[in-house]
């Protein structure tokens, strides 16, 4: 899908340096001075239009949480609803981290979100699936010693990919769940894809998983 441009975007994510970090290579084992209050910090990577993370940090006041976004035209809009909610515990990040270890420290973050990642289907691709066992050594790096992974898809294909993927490097699947909605989890936070998919029909794929 053709994103559009959107040619206000640069100057309204300058204005919003509160919001959009602006150096955040430079925050590296140093992003709780951040916020309020040191909490544990939850990271969503590939934060889309902002629904997840906004509403997280609605509804769980006793973390914090980053947001990672390289599409400037689809960040501005994690914005306006990250401000929506009048949240303290949500900050955003623009940028394409091809590695995530040069920008989190080593045990810094307590849980990692995979929401409704590119499947990159082709396997000639496979390589930049987020699940490909190189990033999970990055997610292995900054997460805490019992901090989580939890992956959420709509991808039959990608979702069993990931749990094998899991599997031979070594992680335990706490949690595997088939139709997500179907389970009663009034815990879970909904992102924009996961209700447009969801209301066709679509079972939601979630996986929990700990190194």
């Amino acid at each position: 899908m053709r994103l559009r441009h959107k040619p206000w975007a640069a100057d309204f994510i300058k204005e919003h340096q509160d919001l959009v970090i602006p150096d955040p290579f430079e925050q590296k084992g140093k992003w709780q001075q951040l916020f309020p209050k040191e909490q544990p910090l939850g990271l969503e990577i590939g934060t889309g239009k902002g629904q997840f993370i906004a509403y997280m940090a609605s509804h769980n006041p006793d973390m914090n949480f980053i947001g990672i976004e390289k599409a400037e035209s689809i960040i501005v809009t994690a914005m306006q609803k990250v401000m929506d909610q009048g949240v303290s515990n949500a900050l955003l990040v623009h940028e394409n981290a091809e590695d995530l270890r040069d920008m989190f420290g080593k045990n810094e973050v307590d849980t990692i979100y995979l929401n409704f990642s590119d499947p990159w289907p082709k396997v000639r691709h496979e390589k930049r699936r987020l699940t490909y066992h190189k990033f999970l050594e990055q997610y292995q790096d900054i997460l805490k010693e019992d901090g989580k992974l939890i992956l959420k898809t709509d991808n039959r294909s990608f979702f069993e990919y990931s749990l094998v993927s899991f599997s031979q490097y070594g992680m335990t699947l706490e949690d595997v769940t088939l139709d997500l909605h179907a389970s009663g989890d009034e815990s879970n936070i909904m992102t924009e894809y996961e209700e447009k998919f969801s209301s066709k029909g679509q079972p939601i794929y979630r996986c929990i998983a700990t190194f």
